[in-house]
């Protein structure tokens, strides 16, 4: 086995840990992590000319985000819930325009815009 495949299946078997250990608001902030992390794995991609690794992290960071989208509850959320709805849908439609137009610019606009959701809802814990 070598380095890089020994780092992933360690990686697997950590993430697997986090999950099981987890409360659902630590898996939505998993979810958020993971979604950053894509992105910029993206973006790095991208800067490097990689296209297939920008597209595969970009469909994965796609993914996460709808992730997040199936897990809100608007009956319990009202108002709050679909304005993230939208946003999520906002950041799902400037991912594929990212990879689309290869623009950086827009990684890093989502990046900002899910940033700022990760922070409110870590300060949920907090406060």
């Amino acid at each position: 086995m070598n380095a890089y495949a020994a780092m992933k299946q360690y990686q697997t078997v950590n993430v697997n840990a986090q999950v099981s250990e987890a409360d659902p608001h630590r898996l939505i902030q998993m979810l958020m992590e993971g979604g950053l992390q894509r992105i910029a794995q993206a973006k790095g991609a991208m800067q490097h000319g990689n296209l297939a690794l920008k597209g595969e992290q970009i469909g994965k960071a796609v993914a996460i985000i709808g992730g997040l989208r199936e897990s809100l509850d608007h009956q319990q959320g009202g108002e709050v819930a679909g304005n993230l709805e939208r946003l999520y849908a906002f950041m799902q439609q400037r991912l594929s325009e990212a990879n689309l137009r290869n623009d950086a610019e827009l990684l890093d606009e989502v990046t900002e815009l899910l940033r700022e959701v990760k922070a409110g809802w870590d300060g949920i814990r907090q406060s």
